[in-house]
This record gives C-alpha cells, structure tokens and sequence, in this order.
C-alpha cells in the first residue's frame, strides 16, 4: 500500500538511501522474524500489514511477538472492505442479503480476495458468524479473480477491498451493499457503513504501517515519524494513495498505532478462534 513511494521520499528527505527487501512466505511471518532480529540501530524498517495483528492466532508459532518485538513509528494507511453482490442477487440492503440467505440454506457463498486471514476472510466469518449464516468462504488468490467470480455470478456475494469494486459498480456490474468501515468512502458515496446499515461492530480496517525493531533508540523513531507523517500529507503522496483506492493515509502517533495493533489483535484473534481457522 505504497510503501515504496514513502521510502523513495525518506532517502530524498534524509538524504539516506533507503531500499525495499521483499521477504515472502508464511503469510509475511518470514520476514518479520528476519527483522525481529535484526539490530535496533535504526537501520532497519518493517513495513507491516493487518496480518501482522492476525497471524498470532492464525499460527501455531509465529517468529516474533506484536506487543514486544517491535516499536510502532505510525500507520501510513488504511482501507477498508466493501460488500458487494452480483445484480442477480435480490437484496439492495444488508437486512434483505441476511434475510436471502437464511431462507435460501446451502444456495449461497461468498468470494475474499485471499485466503483464510486476509481481510475479505476475516470480516466475511465476522459477518457470517454474527447471524450465524450458513455462508462458506470461496477463497481466492487475488482480488480481481474473486470479483471476476461475483461479477460471473459463480460467487454472488463477494468481501474485497474497495479498489477493484469501485469500477465495476459504476458499470453496474456489481451491487455494493455496505463498505465495513466506520465512514463512508470518498468513492462510493451512496454506499452506507454497516453501522448506518443498522450492525454496528462489524467493520475491517486493512491498515498499514512502520515498525522498528524494540529498543532503537527514541529519538530515532520519532524522526522516522515525522519525517513518514510528513511525506502522508505532501499532495502527490495523497493523490497516488488516493487512486489506490485508500482514503485514509494522515498518518499517527507512535501511541494511536500500539493501539491500533491491540484492538486488531484481540478482535480478530476471537474470530479466527470462533471460526476454529488456520493457516493453510
């Protein structure tokens, strides 16, 4: 989520050259172990996602801990989910889709983005453990296949991120019925929260963020933020976040992020335990 424009901007601004190491595998716990490890010099930043918060609970053992591995310097981002539902599907509200599929049993599924622990995932069981929904999960591996499978009508009822679903409900191609946020976005302005759609409480914030490793030194991370906060608010940075489909990208304190990591951590670790899910 434009984590390479924000370390283009730190090595122009400090006039240290900064570079990105992709590290996959294991749902990203790989190379968050590598940087748990690493010297708390300053010279080493982890960019991290919401599954840094989830994979605790997801995995049997995951090579760091989020409250004492790691510092938080800020969170740089954050999106959301959208419900969204093939036309064919007769529900214009969540009360009409809830109301479909308890008396259409073993008819309906919906498509997420990726597997078990990513966002689609997560706030899907959110959904569908809440009313206790008979709504199994057809994961897929990426966005755009999962909302080419709601737009064919194969999974009529879809979790994803915003930005491949904005297009496509402008065409018609889509029905969005709510976005799981606590606001409404800039893109989909007649598309009510869950909260206005009347279930407060179910919401997904798919953040982004930095963390050093625990024990660099304060006046370090504080430089880290300001001069990240800084670059949030320059009007390229927003534009290019903005047609990422991301309109929250202000930044925070090294504080609002610890607890942003907290709330993440105890909500979707009880989901994950209710949905008795793991990593597969």
């Amino acid at each position: 989520m434009g984590t390479r424009l924000i370390v283009q901007k730190l090595s122009e601004h400090l006039g240290k050259q900064f570079y990105v190491e992709n590290i996959a595998g294991a749902g990203g716990n790989i190379g968050t172990g590598r940087a748990a490890q690493a010297a708390p010099d300053g010279y080493t930043i982890l960019s991290v996602s919401l599954g840094f918060a989830v994979n605790p609970a997801l995995y049997d053992k995951v090579p760091y801990d989020p409250y004492k591995s790691f510092d938080p310097v800020t969170l740089y981002a954050s999106t959301t989910v959208v419900l969204a539902v093939n036309p064919s599907v007769p529900a214009h509200t969540v009360k009409d889709l809830i109301a479909l599929i308890n008396t259409s049993l073993g008819r309906y599924n919906y498509a997420s983005g990726g597997g078990v622990g990513s966002p689609g995932y997560l706030v899907g069981e959110q959904f569908r453990l809440s009313f206790g929904l008979d709504l199994p999960q057809v994961p897929f591996n990426g966005a755009n296949l999962a909302v080419g499978s709601t737009v064919s009508g194969h999974t009529p009822i879809a979790f994803l991120a915003p930005t491949p679903v904005i297009p496509l409900v402008g065409d018609g191609k889509l029905r969005a019925l709510a976005v799981m946020s606590n606001k409404r976005l800039r893109l989909l302005p007649e598309v009510p929260t869950m909260s206005e759609a009347g279930y407060p409480g179910i919401e997904c914030d798919s953040w982004g963020g930095f963390v050093v490793p625990a024990g660099t030194p304060k006046e370090i991370t504080t430089l880290l933020n300001r001069e990240i906060v800084r670059i949030l608010a320059l009007p390229d940075t927003r534009e290019h976040f903005a047609a990422l489909g991301i309109d929250d990208s202000a930044g925070s304190t090294p504080e609002e992020f610890s607890e942003a990591i907290k709330v993440a951590v105890e909500k979707w670790g009880k989901v994950i335990r209710l949905a008795n899910a793991k990593a597969q």
